[in-house]
């Protein structure tokens, strides 16, 4: 039975994650923003590791089982520019190394210009990007899964907190204004 119930929950998952409306994007043009490292990925779901959020989340009324919590419609992402990194995600798990009375650490939101990118292509396709950040404390890399068709997988390991990852999809960024 126990088998029975595993393989229809690998099987509902698999279904939730392709039937995701993401931004569906030409392969080609995924590659060139890959390959120009100048791109945004934009969070829709996060699945963080920590069962102690999990065992909240499955308790509150009108809670669906699964661990993965909906951020569509909000405004996270991460944005890779040549000489800039933006980072404004959520987080959900266990702090081992809190701040307290400064609520804007418990979050990933940071600025950095130290940081470096590597670029490989895995299966099917698939590229992937590394980013190591070198002038955050708390952030140690960024790793991003891009699929032929513009949707990813994004986790971020610390160095004073569980790990989490992100689902979404990724676009070309936004030209930035010159402030005058």
């Amino acid at each position: 039975m126990k088998k029975y119930i595993s393989i229809i929950f690998v099987f509902g998952f698999l279904f939730l994650f392709q039937s995701c409306t993401a931004q569906n994007m030409d392969s080609q043009e995924v590659t060139n923003l890959v390959n120009s490292q100048d791109f945004s990925f934009h969070a829709q779901r996060a699945t963080p590791t920590n069962y102690d959020v999990i065992n909240i989340m499955s308790s509150m009324p009108n809670s669906t089982a699964t661990r993965i919590l909906d951020l569509s419609g909000s405004n996270y992402s991460i944005d890779l520019r040549k000489d800039k990194l933006e980072v404004v995600l959520p987080y959900f798990g266990r702090v081992f190394n809190p701040t307290y009375g400064n609520t804007s650490q418990n979050s990933y939101r940071f600025t950095s210009k130290d940081f470096s990118v590597n670029t490989t292509q895995g299966r099917k396709g698939k590229s992937i990007v590394k980013i190591k950040v070198n002038d955050q404390s708390t952030v140690d890399e960024i790793t991003i899964e891009i699929f032929k068709n513009g949707k990813a997988f994004t986790s971020i390991r610390s160095n004073d907190r569980q790990p989490i990852s992100y689902d979404g999809y990724i676009s070309k960024n936004e030209e930035e204004k010159e402030k005058l």
